[in-house]
């Protein structure tokens, strides 16, 4: 069994769904994931905002567009009269029940029920689709076994036994479910958040313990660099589970940051391939990659630097444990962390709380905060660095000042703070120094 992954862009119209199927049908029995029409989510989540604030207008105007995107889509995919009015009947039926939904009180469990439904309907879409072609098909309800433990996190265990007894009417079915799709811990429907579909994926092979786990994107892989600000960027066609997991936290798009581990777990590969580009060999992730030194870069913005300064620190213990118990409080995660004899600097992707944190930690010491910070993270096997990896990093950045440097955490990961006013031209300039790849760009000067 393998477990074939679709986001939105590769089930975007009728003409992507039929790339789709003619890439399903090739592949035999599977369990096929699939996101929301492109763009889809985006509009429920503002239609739920608009109910919610009680602009029922313009909620029913955002319903009514969606409903005109389904329903030419499938006008234009099924060739049958028959397939057309069956899917048509469905489509009334489905939005007759959102609009019944959201006649009432808007909760977060209505908006959350309602942000899922893009999943609901493009999933029964693809899968009458491939009834007409004439290539047997199940629908999963995710809901049905995707579960939420009470910290919010997908419970794999729960996964396990929910999931295999669906699977069990063998022969060569193909199945069909929704990604992003979940129950919480109180049996309402919830998601996985934005990106969730991958997880879903990984999620589902690890409790099938599938063969192979494919992520079809619009783009051939991973790539070596931030392909949206440095030009000449190359796929990587191998990578490790740890360089991936760490590629995806620290800002490759292709990947949700959390999807890794559960095919990490049982040693499942992850294959990254391309939808517009089925032959292109795309990137595959599994045990020990190519075990090169320097493998890829990338960024993570939106990042707010916190510099807590006390002399109490010298020659003490116990400071530390003050200070992560404030973050702990807050329930804010950190991504780096330095220190010295008398000073402590960290970093944060979440400042909700950035003001309640500043006032407990300024019982401790002097607290300086800097805004508008990117984490830069170069990503390889720094295991035992031979080959001075990290001198040729800062030797890649003369004029490029660096706030941190967090090294030796990690045998997978260098990161450093800057600027995000320089983060373009930091990644131009590491593209040069360790890939050779181009001269930096004028713009990257600017």
């Amino acid at each position: 069994m393998i477990v074939l992954k679709f986001g939105g862009t590769s089930m975007g119209s009728a003409k992507r769904m039929e790339e789709v199927f003619r890439l399903v049908k090739r592949e035999g029995p599977c369990v096929v994931v699939l996101s929301a029409m492109a763009g889809i989510t985006d509009k429920l989540i503002r239609a739920g905002s608009n109910f919610k604030i009680g602009d029922r207008e313009e909620g029913q105007n955002d319903l009514q567009w969606i409903r005109n995107r389904f329903e030419d889509t499938c006008v234009e995919l099924f060739r049958q009269k028959v397939s057309r009015d069956t899917i048509m009947l469905f489509l009334e039926k489905a939005f007759g029940d959102i609009v019944f939904r959201v006649s009432g009180e808007i909760t977060q469990e209505t908006i959350n029920w309602l942000i899922v439904q893009g999943e609901m309907i493009t999933s029964h879409i693809f899968s009458d689709y491939m009834q007409e072609r004439g290539f047997p098909s199940v629908l999963l309800d995710a809901a049905g076994f995707m579960r939420l433990d009470e910290a919010g996190e997908p419970d794999l265990p729960a996964i396990e036994r929910r999931l295999p007894p669906m699977l069990g009417l063998g022969g060569d079915l193909i199945y069909v479910t929704q990604g992003f799709v979940c129950m919480n811990h109180r049996g309402e429907t919830d998601n996985l958040k934005r990106g969730g579909s991958d997880y879903s994926a990984t999620l589902i092979g690890a409790a099938v313990r599938a063969e192979m786990i494919e992520i079809w994107t619009d783009i051939d892989g991973m790539q070596n660099n931030d392909p949206r600000e440095v030009e000449n960027t190359f796929s990587i066609r191998r990578l490790s589970f740890d360089e991936a997991a760490e590629l995806a936290y620290f800002g490759a798009k292709i990947l949700h940051p959390a999807c890794v581990w559960p095919a990490q777990q049982f040693n499942i590969p992850i294959w990254l391939r391309n939808t517009m580009d089925p032959e292109n060999p795309g990137t595959m992730i599994r045990s020990g990659g190519e075990r090169q030194q320097i493998t890829a870069i990338a960024a993570k913005d939106h990042i707010t630097a916190i510099r807590i300064r006390s002399g109490r620190m010298l020659n003490t213990y116990g400071f530390l444990v003050m200070v992560f118990k404030v973050f702990e409080d807050f329930q804010t995660p950190i991504d780096m962390i330095t220190t010295s004899e008398v000073s402590v600097s960290l970093t944060i992707d979440n400042d909700i709380h950035l003001d309640g944190i500043v006032g407990a930690l300024e019982k401790y010491g002097a607290v300086e905060v800097d805004r508008d910070q990117s984490i830069i993270c170069v990503v390889g096997d720094f295991l035992v660095d031979r080959y001075g990896s990290a001198a040729r990093i800062l030797h890649s950045l003369p004029d490029i000042p660096i706030r941190m440097i967090s090294y030796g955490g990690s045998q997978n990961n260098i990161s450093f703070l800057v600027s995000s006013a320089d983060k373009k031209r930091a990644l131009n300039a590491l593209n040069v120094g360790l890939f050779r790849m181009t001269k930096i760009p004028d713009y990257a000067h600017s």
